[in-house]
């Protein structure tokens, strides 16, 4: 058994093609997308971050809406960049949203991806700290995140509040037990995956990894995984992680998804560079009737690997289309691969 839901980019733009023309549009159509997907049976409605882009970026706002309009399903990030946040006014945006939705929120965060404009976390009011890089600030505030997630107190009240203090020292509110449990990282190398691993974190994959062996991606992703589990083993930690990847992935079954995607996917890795000095490796798509896509899944060593595959969805193309996509996975690929 696997869980199976989808990733949104949330883009949008004012073109004829596009049934998401604005922000607005992209945030109602999110929600309304996760809607569909808890109907269907999916397992979890995740949502890409990325500022200064006509993309989806604040995620709490969005979280909390669909927390309140849906009852089972996961509700994500993948992944939210520490580069831009408050620690603090995030761990109660955090809270809240959990809160609302029952405790559904599976929240991936890292050290971001390549941005729309030059160190953009300058503009939000954050500076690396004397002789650390803008990775070590994320991976700061992310620590500082987890240890506020644990509900602990460490604020001195003030001896005359406008409200009575609890005895003690204060924490965040509003608090939501468990949420620390559900926190994901996304790592791009093989290195900050272990790190995860150490903190006792779930583990984020995407359709890209660093190039680091020159073998091809899923077999590269695959070995992360291993290191993954195996540094969260040595560490001590209880339970069983989480991991999650993302594919592109299309059944085609009907003659709209032969016109979007009847030439196929990317059936090839392709390389690239994600910045001046980091060689990336980017995952294959997948686009084929479901035999086929069946006999080519099977193949992927790293879906085999995670208990979680998340779907990467063309959010323009409107809700009706993109649930039928998410449909076409659940009902004519996922049984015959044992997800289902």
């Amino acid at each position: 058994m696997k869980k199976i839901g989808f990733l949104s980019f949330g883009h949008w733009s004012d073109t004829p093609h596009s049934q998401s023309r604005t922000g607005g549009d992209t945030l109602l159509q999110s929600i309304d997308l996760a809607v569909a997907a808890e109907e269907l049976g999916a397992d979890g409605a995740y949502f890409r971050v990325h500022h200064f882009a006509q993309q989806l970026a604040s995620p709490f706002p969005l979280l909390a809406a669909i927390g309140a309009r849906t009852k089972k399903i996961e509700i994500g990030t993948g992944v939210i960049d520490m580069r831009y946040e408050n620690p603090f006014y995030m761990a109660e945006d955090a809270g809240a949203a959990d809160l609302i939705s029952g405790g559904r929120l599976q929240l991936g965060i890292s050290r971001g991806s390549p941005e729309q404009v030059i160190d953009g976390w300058r503009y939000f009011g954050y500076e690396p700290e004397e002789d650390k890089t803008d990775a070590d600030m994320a991976r700061n505030k992310a620590l500082t995140f987890l240890e506020l997630l644990k509900g602990k107190g460490f604020a001195e009240p003030h001896p005359r509040p406008m409200f009575p203090n609890p005895p003690g020292l204060l924490r965040i509110e509003p608090h939501s037990p468990g949420l620390r449990e559900r926190i994901w990282w996304g790592a791009a190398s093989d290195a900050t995956a272990i790190w995860a691993g150490q903190l006792g974190l779930n583990l984020q994959s995407s359709t890209l990894k660093n190039d680091e062996t020159g073998e091809p991606f899923h077999i590269q992703q695959a070995k992360q995984i291993r290191k993954y589990r195996d540094a969260w083993k040595e560490a001590g930690h209880s339970g069983t992680p989480r991991v999650s990847v993302s594919r592109s992935i299309f059944a085609i079954t009907d003659d709209r998804d032969r016109a979007y995607f009847g030439r196929g996917g990317n059936e090839s890795d392709s390389i690239g560079y994600i910045d001046e000095n980091t060689r990336a490796v980017f995952g294959r798509s997948y686009a084929a009737e479901p035999d086929v896509l069946i006999k080519e899944l099977a193949q992927d060593e790293a879906i085999k690997e995670a208990d979680t595959l998340l779907l990467t969805v063309p959010n323009q193309l409107g809700v009706e289309y993109n649930a039928h996509v998410i449909e076409s996975i659940l009902k004519h690929v996922a049984p015959a691969l044992g997800w289902r």
